[in-house]
């Protein structure tokens, strides 16, 4: 299942808390398991300089701590994340329990850790859903041991690892000219990558709705669009911002899983998602203009309104004090018994607003 924006909204709208019990699942600790889980989907790829082989037939009682022994790298992925199959593995490979229990947790908060010689990370990939215009997430947990990588994910459809199988078929490409640890940066570049495309979708998104604002097109929705495109930066912001502290603690490891060598492309990806952060505040300004420019216009709107309609008043003021005078109930009245008097009433009520407006005219005031 991939973490929804919609749920984690929910925590800061207070109403929805009065509507929803789903506030539970958004507890780190909880793991959010349905009654009929999917089985998972292994495969496990062996590679050295010298060759590589792809296994996607493998089951969870084959994955044994001895299994990554040799003189090749591995890189087991898992995909659909079943409990079961999960305690198998971690129960084989030897996965401390709080490893486990972070792997079946889907709200986690991207971080880096090592426990029993394995060095673990969490991350989420994201995607831009073009049907709905929103960003979804896929929480990706990482273990590296000495000579293999084994990833976890819950998504077998959505992938963007498929360009790193293909290095993997090419014998000079660094992925195969190195250990696990650059394998382990190779994917987390893609993921990082994946952070500007979609950033992309969401800058496609701010440029229109400013335009049409810019432009006076505008609608009762538009506000709407703007507090959506909002959340959509607060939710990439959510996911993308913890990672910077990701890759920095990668950097400043100590772990002597992650040759000093490679720590090179670590600090490119962290250089990265520095720039992914930036971009994100600054789409988070713009949405910020837009709305006040938005609310501008509307402003505007409502003043000219309300100008039109003072100044409609004002000329029909004069007929009014007319009307009124000569609809006073006294005996005596000038002109009021003149065959004359309701044409010379109604010339006043005429030629005074004209002359009004003349002189509003005048004075600019529309």
């Amino acid at each position: 299942m991939k973490t929804s924006k919609k749920n984690y909204l929910q925590l800061i709208n207070p109403l929805e808390l009065l509507r929803t019990k789903k506030i539970l699942q958004n507890n780190p600790t909880v793991s959010q398991t349905s009654t009929a889980q999917q089985e998972s989907v292994l495969s496990l790829y062996a590679y050295n300089q010298a060759s590589v082989s792809c296994n996607h037939s493998i089951s969870s009682d084959d994955v044994v701590e001895s299994l990554f022994e040799g003189a090749k790298n591995y890189w087991l992925n898992v995909d659909i994340l079943n409990t079961q199959t999960i305690e198998k593995i971690g129960k084989n490979v030897g996965l401390h329990p709080l490893i486990i229990e972070d792997i079946l947790s889907k709200n986690q908060r991207p971080k880096s850790d090592e426990i029993d010689q394995l060095f673990t990370c969490v991350i989420h990939m994201l995607y831009f859903n073009e049907e709905t215009k929103s960003i979804e997430s896929e929480q990706v947990s990482f273990v590296l041991g000495k000579n293999f990588l084994i990833t976890f994910q819950d998504d077998c459809i959505r992938d963007l690892f498929a360009p790193i199988r293909e290095k993997l078929n090419i014998a000079s490409t660094k992925v195969r000219q190195h250990g696990a640890d650059y394998l382990l940066y190779a994917l987390l570049d893609a993921i990082v990558d994946q952070y500007f495309i979609v950033l992309d979708n969401v800058a496609i998104q701010i440029e229109k709705l400013e335009e049409d604002i810019s432009r006076g097109n505008s609608d009762a929705y538009s506000m709407n669009h703007i507090n959506d495109l909002r959340k959509e930066i607060m939710f990439f912001k959510r996911n993308a911002h913890p990672v910077r502290e990701l890759m920095n603690s990668i950097i400043r490891s100590e772990t002597l899983l992650i040759e000093e060598r490679n720590n090179k492309y670590f600090k490119d990806i962290f250089d990265h998602i520095i720039q992914a952060n930036d971009l994100c505040e600054t789409y988070r300004d713009v949405i910020t203009n837009i709305r006040d420019l938005y609310v501008s216009q509307v402003n505007l709107k409502t003043n000219e309104i309300m100008k039109f309609l003072a100044i409609v008043t004002a000329l029909l003021a004069p007929a009014t004090v007319i009307g009124g005078m000569f609809g006073m109930n006294f005996d005596r009245i000038p002109i009021l018994h003149n065959q004359y008097g309701f044409w010379i009433a109604t010339s006043l009520m005429i030629i005074v607003p004209i002359c009004m407006l003349f002189y509003f005219k005048r004075k600019n005031w529309f």
